[in-house]
């Protein structure tokens, strides 16, 4: 009788797409540790290829610019905390509304510190604050991809509390907001003094009730 020929073992074909996302997370990784070990000016393609494992070629068809990966990286970062907040029970971040406007910034705030003091978040986010002041294409894209949506937050709840009757009409809110946001950002970056929660509870009560006595 004749005997059936042995067939070939069927392998499963590459996943492609589970193969591009791992390294696309290898390049995110790749990209926020070199920028926070040796600054943004020595980071560049070539590094962060040899530093995730894959050739450049790959990097350039998916970004134009290191500048690209860079901002893309960070932003994935701050969706991981979100995801990760989610999954620990918390809710996603959103700005509160209590109906108490100096509670909601300070409550922000704390966070926004919590942040800055990370060392995952404050090697990438101030290489890429500092590289953005003397690179005018980087600082315009680094303002509008990752710190305007989160200053909108901050306009959207002065406006609320302009409704409230808790802050004056004729106030701009844009313009508010830098009372409290700016004078943190500047202490963190220039390293001025220490940031905590009590600095930025005090921003808020200066920035509300104003110095002079009434």
């Amino acid at each position: 009788m004749a005997q059936k020929s042995a067939q070939p073992s069927q392998k499963p074909a590459p996943n492609s797409t589970r193969r591009s996302e791992r390294s696309r997370r290898a390049i995110y990784d790749a990209a926020l540790a070199l920028v926070g070990e040796v600054g943004y000016a020595k980071t560049t393609i070539e590094g962060i290829a040899a530093r995730a494992g894959v050739g450049k070629q790959t990097i350039y068809r998916w970004w134009p610019s290191k500048a690209d990966v860079l901002l893309e990286a960070f932003l994935d970062l701050s969706e991981q905390a979100s995801e990760l907040a989610v999954k620990e029970g918390q809710a996603p971040f959103e700005f509160p509304d209590t109906g108490d406007l100096a509670a909601d910034l300070k409550f922000v705030l704390r966070a926004t510190v919590d942040e800055l003091l990370n060392p995952r978040f404050e090697a990438p986010s101030r290489a890429l604050a500092a590289e953005g002041v003397v690179n005018e294409q980087l600082g315009a894209v680094f303002v509008a991809k990752l710190l305007e949506p989160s200053l909108q937050l901050y306009v959207q709840r002065l406006r609320a509390a302009q409704d409230q009757g808790a802050v004056r009409p004729e106030i701009d809110p844009r313009i508010a907001l830098e009372l409290f946001v700016s004078p943190l950002a500047q202490r963190w970056l220039q390293r001025t003094g220490p940031i905590s929660y009590e600095y930025v509870e005090t921003l808020v009560d200066y920035a509300l009730h104003g110095l002079a006595p009434r």
